[in-house]
């Protein structure tokens, strides 16, 4: 091959491009789900126990990577009428799954509730279960 030859040099950088630019990151995209059902617990004032449900349209937040220090989400979703919820169309990689519940010990009042998940594989479709949430009532 006669890489002194202009075409000899595009056809190296295409196949640099294709070999480089092609890897996704975390993020929408792929095949992947990451689900889950919302069960607020409702608690009284002594820390009893009064009432509990799978929550509808309750916020449900995704960080794209679980990168250090990352602090804003990237998407967020409604639960259904059942508590249920899904995020779709996912790559492979790492996420964070949070939701917002009740904290007694908090100056806000509120905190996050963290969920690290994995994708493996492109069509991972992955069940959180049944995420508990504490409220106060």
């Amino acid at each position: 091959m006669n890489f002194k030859s202009p075409l000899s040099f595009f056809f190296i950088a295409i196949a640099l491009f294709l070999t480089t630019g092609c890897n996704k990151i975390e993020g929408p995209g792929g095949a992947a789900t990451i689900k889950g059902i919302i069960h607020v617990q409702e608690y009284d004032g002594a820390n009893n126990l009064i009432n509990e449900y799978d929550a509808p349209k309750f916020d449900v937040y995704i960080i794209y990577g679980n990168e250090e220090g990352e602090t804003y989400f990237d998407d967020d979703i409604e639960t259904s009428f059942d508590g249920s919820f899904e995020f779709n169309y996912l790559e492979p990689g790492n996420y964070q799954i949070f939701v917002y519940e009740d904290c007694n010990t908090c100056q806000s009042g509120r905190e996050a509730k963290m969920i690290d998940v994995t994708i493996s594989e492109k069509k991972d479709i992955i069940d959180l279960g049944t995420i508990n949430v504490f409220q106060n009532f």
